[in-house]
């Protein structure tokens, strides 16, 4: 088995979404004053490659410490689309399923738009392709559970309305944001094992993103 790593470093002059804080490592015990080396971390719980809870749009939704431990793993389809579309949209996911068959429901999704490559651009946050209202709305009716995306968010870039967020939110579907080294998978499915942090009553949390190859 050989695992290829999908996540992020968090360091603390990384690109974060407009709004939140940058990370902080603050140095905080070192070995020669006390025997051991320590540090504090400071960060959004939705830094880098990181989880969604319903909760983080959905008063009543699941938290991150809530997420069935069941869909954290699994194979999920591999979506190719194109980076230069504003939105990703049911047509992405029909030619898809005329070239690899019908995604069952409760089928994890992940979109390849090959955004990554913008990371260090000033674009990355407000110009990344996003789920349409009609292709979020159509995932939620297959009881899609994860959704996950090599943009920075699953919503269009500059729309604050976050309308697939609010979508997906409510059918219960965690999300899975700025994915790493999609480009490297050489498949149209994905063996994967992602896993958040457990932080009770989170909206979200940094995960360890993994692809089993």
């Amino acid at each position: 088995m050989k695992l290829l790593d999908l996540t992020l470093e968090i360091t603390p002059d990384m690109g974060m979404f407009p709004g939140s804080p940058q990370p902080a490592i603050i140095p905080w015990s070192t070995i020669s004053n006390h025997g051991y080396n320590l540090e504090m971390l400071f960060l959004s719980s939705h830094t880098g490659t990181h989880m969604d809870a319903p909760y983080h749009f959905v008063q009543d939704g699941r938290k991150i410490h809530q997420i069935p431990t069941d869909i954290l793993s699994g194979r999920a389809a591999l979506i190719d689309v194109e980076p230069t579309k504003p939105s990703i949209d049911v047509s992405d996911v029909r030619r898809y399923e005329t070239a690899w068959g019908t995604i069952p429901d409760n089928t994890p999704i992940v979109f390849r738009t090959g955004w990554h490559s913008h990371i260090s651009g000033d674009d990355y946050f407000t110009s990344n392709p996003g789920l349409s209202p009609d292709a979020a709305r159509y995932l939620a009716s297959k009881k899609t559970p994860l959704v996950g995306t090599d943009a920075p968010s699953i919503d269009a870039g500059g729309d604050h309305t976050f309308p697939a967020h609010h979508i997906l939110a409510r059918a219960g579907t965690v999300n899975v944001e700025s994915l790493a080294n999609l480009d490297k998978i050489d498949a149209h499915t994905l063996d994967f094992v992602i896993l958040p942090m457990k932080i009770r009553n989170a909206t979200g949390a940094p995960v360890r993103a993994m692809a089993i190859l």
